[in-house]
């Protein structure tokens, strides 16, 4: 896809992917509160020696504070790309917290250095490496403690 409003209008193509619906504010606090639980599980993976997993659920804590936002702008999404595209689309319009350097951070853009959140989740859940090298798994637990604590502060405005 060249751009994301022509990727936004493919995820919306399929009810499957994208879809609209009304504002679900109930269902955002919940999937914020998921974010967080997440985060409290890759802490104590990490400390119990399960970096690899701590890997996914950073990554999956940053997930669901992005489908927090969508739920409170009117959408659902079923597919990871459509979320990520959809919220890169409404943060052109609508101050929710994050912006794309946060969007960066999560999924794979031309800007990013190889290893971003989404890549990371998958090299670690998808392959058979257990140990993560320790400032690469700091840097993204720190950076998904700060994205999901800046769109519970943007969802609250």
């Amino acid at each position: 896809m060249p751009n994301a409003k022509s990727k936004l209008g493919w995820c919306l193509s399929n009810e499957n992917r994208l879809k609209k619906i009304s504002s679900n504010i109930k269902k955002a606090s919940e999937h914020i509160d998921k974010a967080k639980h997440n985060l409290l599980a890759a802490d104590y993976n990490v400390k119990g020696g399960f970096s690899d997993w701590a890997v996914s659920q950073c990554y999956y804590a940053m997930y669901h504070s992005l489908l927090a936002i969508l739920y409170k702008n009117g959408y659902e999404s079923k597919n990871h790309e459509c979320t990520i595209s959809a919220v890169e689309h409404i943060i052109k319009t609508v101050n929710v917290g994050i912006n794309l350097a946060d969007i960066a951070f999560i999924r794979t853009a031309e800007q990013m250095k190889p290893k971003d959140a989404k890549s990371l989740r998958e090299e670690f859940q998808y392959g058979t490496q257990t140990d993560v090298n320790e400032e690469i798994l700091s840097n993204l637990l720190n950076g998904a403690k700060e994205i999901v604590e800046k769109i519970e502060v943007g969802l609250a405005k």
